[in-house]
């Protein structure tokens, strides 16, 4: 119990979105490609509403989520600020707080070059 609670900030779970499949499919395979996350999702198209120079706005994305190492996640938000489409994208990172032992290594050891 001590040891989970010594790495409960050893990886974290990040989201991003994307306009398109396309675009999103290129963002999951780009960051792992780079060993920069041990795995990405891609979810079907959600409907986010937000404000957006002085509009609300209500369109369809497609929701990326990645598990990757805590101290990759510097590395992981200049890759996708550099290659997403949007002006201020949404990179959002959680604390993952326990799970499969196993799991955690994996993903670990994955995002290892």
């Amino acid at each position: 119990m001590a040891e989970e609670r010594e790495h409960a900030d050893a990886h974290v779970r990040v989201e991003t979105t994307s306009d398109t499949r396309e675009s999103a499919d290129d963002l999951a395979r780009s960051v792992v490609d780079r060993r920069l996350v041990a795995c990405a999702q891609v979810e079907e198209p959600i409907t986010s509403y937000y404000r957006w120079e002085g509009e609300i706005c209500a369109d369809r994305e497609w929701r990326v989520v990645m598990k990757t190492a805590r101290d990759r996640l510097p590395d992981l938000v200049e890759h996708l600020r550099s290659v997403h489409r949007y002006d201020v994208p949404e990179i959002i990172a959680v604390p993952v707080e326990g799970g499969n032992p196993g799991y955690l290594a994996w993903l670990v050891e994955e995002t290892r070059p």
